[in-house]
């Protein structure tokens, strides 16, 4: 028998300062003036904490893709068509997209999982398909402007169906995982969720997502206040909030990084979606803090106010708003330098150096 959202949540522990005090105590002893590596030795000490060890690896690498449509989309709020959504999905499957190009490069796998995109697809009859994992809840939303995105069971579905995704991963062996998405319309779900999590004013969570000029993005803001005033998510119960203003994608975001808590492994947060996942995460258990990672700041306006909502410090920042998973795949590669750093790095003692004086 599954265990449900509250028995996963149960499972959560925090991390063991003492093992990043020890990684802090070698750090200090390596052949180097004090942290000359800067935030490469603030990773591998959280790594060393997270694994219980003082020789931190992250060689089994993996990114899954949560995707699904959105009811919103009905409202103009994209400057993209539906149809984009399965597209793309079998542009992943078939390794042509940007997320593919930069998990090849990092030496990491793909996974992409259905959780309620409008397109039916057989895995069998896909290019890639044995990539695909159907976790599908419904074809897309419901509209939230006009009630809530999905009921309440569909959210803890959602959730659910993420920690599965993740957790058979993990059990095989995965050392790190990186969150990604796909689903037009899901940066107006996000915004939402950041405005009611976060406490931040629309006009600044709110940002032109796939190119919407100044008149779409006033638009887009309006469409997201009506519906937050209108289905009055409770910032109080993440639950709620997803069901009310979420996307299927976003819940399984939230799961992959409840799973990644529960077995006790890292995880690397991408964009404004997966941060939305992120604070839905942070809303059920703030625990998952321990085990997150920010790959990267996102050029959507809102991504830095979840991100400075959560504590979190962004790994890279370089314009990027592609989503997929490419900023978490890109900040995997500077993770596993600062594992690789912290192990092959001798101590003053080991090369023979003299230290710093006292």
């Amino acid at each position: 028998m599954k265990p449900d959202l509250n028995q996963i949540i149960e499972r959560i522990e925090p991390v063991n300062p003492e093992w990043i005090q020890k990684a802090q105590e070698r750090t200090a002893q390596l052949a180097l003036p004090p942290r000359a590596l800067g935030t490469l030795h603030d990773i591998s000490e959280r790594l060393c904490g997270i694994q219980k060890s003082l020789s931190p690896s992250i060689s089994k690498k993996a990114v899954i893709i949560m995707a699904g449509d959105h009811g919103i989309v009905s409202e103009g709020i994209s400057a993209f068509p539906q149809e984009v959504t399965g597209a793309m999905v079998q542009n992943f499957l078939a390794g042509g997209a940007g997320i593919n190009a930069l998990t090849r490069y990092v030496g990491a796998d793909v996974r992409v999982v259905d959780m309620g995109i409008i397109p039916d697809f057989q895995p069998d009859q896909l290019k890639g398909g044995d990539k695909l994992i159907i976790h599908k809840i419904r074809k897309g939303t419901h509209n939230f402007l006009k009630g809530p995105a999905m009921s309440r069971e569909e959210a803890m579905q959602s959730v659910q169906y993420g920690f599965d995704s993740a957790g058979q991963l993990f059990e095989n062996g995965l050392d790190i995982l990186g969150t990604g998405d796909m689903g037009i319309g899901n940066t107006t779900a996000s915004a939402a969720i950041g405005a009611v999590l976060t406490g931040a004013d629309l006009a600044d969570m709110t940002g032109p997502g796939t190119g919407l000029n100044a008149a779409g993005v006033l638009h887009k803001r309006r469409i997201i206040e009506n519906a937050i005033f209108h289905n009055r998510p409770n910032p109080r119960d993440g639950l709620d909030v997803l069901s009310k203003v979420g996307g299927f994608e976003i819940g399984g975001i939230a799961g992959l990084i409840l799973a990644a808590a529960v077995y006790k492994k890292p995880v690397v947060i991408d964009g404004f979606i997966s941060t939305a996942g992120a604070l839905i995460a942070y809303a059920l258990c703030p625990t998952v803090l321990d085990y997150m990672f920010s790959g990267h700041c996102s050029e959507e306006p809102g991504h830095r106010l979840m991100l400075n909502h959560l504590g979190m410090s962004p790994i890279l920042s370089l314009g990027m708003r592609l989503g997929e998973g490419t900023g978490a795949a890109l900040a995997m590669g500077i993770m596993d330098a600062a594992a690789h750093m912290f192990c092959e790095v001798m101590t003053f003692e080991e090369a023979g150096v003299a230290g710093k004086e006292r």
